[in-house]
């Protein structure tokens, strides 16, 4: 059986679809990201019986660090995903966080590294790599954290990092696991390389499939195996009828220049993934549904994830089946409000899927 996560909205949550930062785009959040509200979210998402939650990082998001080491003293079970960004704080120093997370939650930790694929976002805080330079840096940073996590003092020459005598002085057990996404060639050498988890944001099943047996190529070259992962949005109620009213719903809350703000935005960024998303619906909320059940909506005011599986619950459940067939082990699920909702998928949905 595939493992099922749910997503903490830390820059704020309604019943429109939202950012996951705070740009261009956006829908006005009508439930701030308290950390009474996320640890709301978090609660049911355990009692819904998801694995762990994830958490985004960027412009507009605060600390992922801080909101989950503060929502994991409100949760017993759920493990928190941290997202972080390669090359934001030394690989070294995240080992130590990480170290410390763990001590504190008992082990819950789990980690996305994110490289970033959207320039003025990465000039904004400093970073003036290039999209190539930036993945390198990623695998050496991603290198030295398993090195420092083995508890024994090590040194390491690298482009981006150098270190003497570094590590922590005992080995990190458990090791969280390291989650990492990306669309381009250079991503997907990194995930091969580095990876526990590779995850690919929701396309068309044919699509997905061929990414999944390039994939394990890839890691079979390097001597390993991947755990695949995908990340969709839910539209998901007792009838097909009453989920596609609620996605022309949420179509009917996307005014004309929010699209275009968004669009634009998206058209400027570097991420292979993001001009894949755009290309499902080429910017026109004409034609959104790309494959059964699943639609393309999401995207025209979302980065990142920009499709949503809708459908009654039977449907939605019979669509994550398939997609596990094709090799998925883990799901990243969201919906809006991410509190009810979490409920909902992990009550109606999830007792569903088949193995």
């Amino acid at each position: 059986m595939p493992a099922f996560h749910w997503f903490l909205p830390t820059s704020g949550d309604g019943h429109q679809i939202g950012s996951a930062t705070v740009a261009a785009g956006a829908a006005d959040h009508t439930r701030a990201a308290s950390i009474g509200y996320l640890t709301e979210v978090a609660q049911a998402a355990e009692r819904a019986g998801f694995t762990a939650a994830l958490t985004p990082v960027g412009a507009g998001c605060p600390d992922p660090w801080i909101v989950c080491t503060a929502v994991a003293q409100h949760t017993e079970r759920l493990k928190l995903l941290v997202a972080f960004r390669t090359g934001f704080a030394l690989p070294t120093l995240l080992a130590q966080q990480a170290e410390a997370f763990q001590a504190m939650t008992g082990g819950r930790l789990a980690l996305n590294a994110v490289t970033g694929g959207d320039r003025s976002e990465q000039r904004a805080y400093g970073d003036f790599l290039e999209h190539a330079e930036r993945y390198e840096r990623t695998g050496e940073c991603l290198d030295v954290l398993r090195r420092a996590w083995a508890g024994q003092p090590f040194d390491y020459q690298g482009r981006h990092y150098q270190v003497e005598r570094g590590g922590l002085r005992q080995p990190l057990d458990p090791a969280p696991p390291l989650y990492f996404g990306g669309a381009s060639a250079a991503a997907e050498q990194v995930a091969a390389q580095h990876a526990d988890v590779y995850l690919m944001w929701g396309e068309p099943p044919a699509a997905i499939a061929e990414r999944v047996a390039r994939m394990r190529k890839l890691a079979a070259e390097q001597g390993r195996t991947l755990r695949l992962g995908i990340r969709l949005h839910v539209i998901a109620r007792p009838t097909a009828e009453q989920a596609w009213d609620e996605a022309d719903r949420l179509l009917a809350g996307m005014a004309p220049e929010r699209i275009a703000a968004a669009q634009q935005r998206f058209a400027r960024m570097e991420s292979v993934g993001q001009a894949r998303m755009a290309a499902l619906h080429g910017g026109s909320a004409e034609s959104l549904l790309v494959a059964p059940n699943l639609w393309a909506g999401v995207g025209l005011v979302r980065e990142g994830a920009g499709t949503a599986l809708v459908g009654s619950y039977a449907e939605v459940a019979a669509r994550i089946s398939e997609y596990a067939a094709l090799g998925l082990d883990e799901f990243i699920l969201s919906a809006w409000p991410h509190r009810e909702e979490a409920t909902r998928i992990g009550t109606h949905v999830l007792p569903l899927v088949t193995a």
